[in-house]
Order: structure tokens, then C-alpha cells, then sequence
């Protein structure tokens, strides 16, 4: 899968992502907020200094910055279509969008906290199973209002943030790893981005359940 400039986008991203769309699907692009630290998740092409050297992961406060964008896509090689909603308890993969990386964790200690560290990996689009999260919500459906939860499908940790801080070269931004345990600090919402409209497939089931 090749990386998609943002420019591409344009001036749709204020447009689309204000529609009131309820869902969040397949082949959408997201900026995705830790709700308990207000940061969103973060990746650039800065490399960590220890642990496994991958691609790191990070959050950031400013709300701009276009290196906060992920494309939501099915798990390791499936093939989730645009439009298709997600549902609580389906593995997805996170690719950030700049880089064509994706969404990561294994058994390596982050550097400020100790607890998993969680980097970026792989190339245009395609890593390995390592990169799958299972989407942990309530109801049938991730909706874009709503708290969400991300679990490692491997290691089953639980996509965090608990305040520690990096210096340079990315001062100010803050250390995303991997939890064991659930708490406030890994609780995340869909923000700004581009939402793929629901597929008819929606629609057929919401019409299956009025009968």
C-alpha cells in the first residue's frame, strides 16, 4: 500500500470530518486523542535510541500537526473494505499515514516508564502480525463519540499514556506504550480526519433489527 500524501486531502478534512457520521470505519483517517492526558497519538521518522530502534510513537498536544493522522485497515493480511464499520472486538491495524508504518508493540521495554513499548513498523503499509489491536468498546459498532480501548491482539497489552515526557530531539512530547492493566490512561476517542461514509452494509443490518 503506498503512502498517501495529505496534500491529496486538501481542504476536505475541516468538511468531512464535521459530518455527523456515527461510525467509524474501514479506509477512514483519524487523529486519535488519549482522553485522561488530552494528546493525540504521534509518529514521525525519529527512531528510538534504545529497545528495539524502531520507527517511535509518541503524543502530542498541538491539535495540527499532520504527522497525527492514521488510516484505519483490517488486520494483518485481510483486506477490511472503505466504509465498513467497525465492531467492538474486531482486530485492526493503525497505519500512520506520513510514514506508511504501522501500529506496533512486542517485548521491549519503553524508555521512560519501562512498561511495552509501542513503535511504528513496517514499510508502505505492510508489517506483520504484530501489528494487529483489537478495538474494546461498548455496544455493537466503534462509534466516533465514544471511548474506545486498544488491545494488543499478541501481547494483549493496552494502548497507554501516563504522562512522562521526552526531551530532545522531540521534547514535550509524551511516551505512548503498552498496559497490562485498564485504567484511565489508555482510553481514546477518534477526533479530527477524513470518516468514510457507512457502507450499505449498516444499513441492511439497522433494517434487519426494525423487523
Amino acid at each position: 500500500m503506498a503512502v498517501v500524501p495529505l496534500l491529496l486531502f486538501g481542504g476536505l478534512w475541516g468538511a468531512v470530518g464535521a459530518s455527523n457520521l456515527a461510525v467509524v470505519t474501514c479506509g477512514s483517517v483519524v487523529k486519535l486523542l488519549n482522553t485522561r492526558h488530552n494528546v493525540r497519538l504521534h509518529s514521525h521518522d525519529v527512531r528510538y535510541g534504545s529497545g528495539s530502534g524502531q520507527q517511535s510513537v509518541t503524543g502530542v498536544t498541538s491539535v495540527d500537526d499532520s504527522n497525527s493522522y492514521w488510516r484505519i485497515r483490517g488486520k494483518t493480511a485481510t483486506v477490511c473494505e472503505r466504509g465498513t464499520p467497525i465492531k467492538c472486538g474486531q482486530p485492526i491495524r493503525l497505519t500512520h499515514v506520513n510514514t506508511g508504518r504501522n501500529l506496533h508493540s512486542h517485548h521491549f521495554t519503553s524508555p521512560l516508564s519501562g512498561n511495552q513499548e509501542v513503535s511504528a513498523f513496517g514499510e508502505e503499509g505492510e508489517g506483520d502480525y504484530l501489528d494487529d489491536w483489537t478495538v474494546l468498546c461498548n455496544g455493537p459498532y466503534w462509534v466516533r463519540d465514544g471511548e474506545v480501548r486498544f488491545k494488543h491482539s499478541s501481547t494483549e497489552v493496552l494502548l497507554s499514556v501516563t504522562g512522562e515526557q521526552y526531551g530532545r530531539p522531540i521534547s514535550g512530547q509524551k511516551e505512548v506504550h503498552g498496559m497490562a492493566q485498564p485504567s484511565q490512561n489508555n482510553y481514546w476517542k477518534a477526533m479530527e480526519g477524513i470518516f468514510m461514509k457507512p457502507s450499505e452494509l449498516l444499513k441492511a443490518e439497522a433494517h434487519h433489527a426494525e423487523l
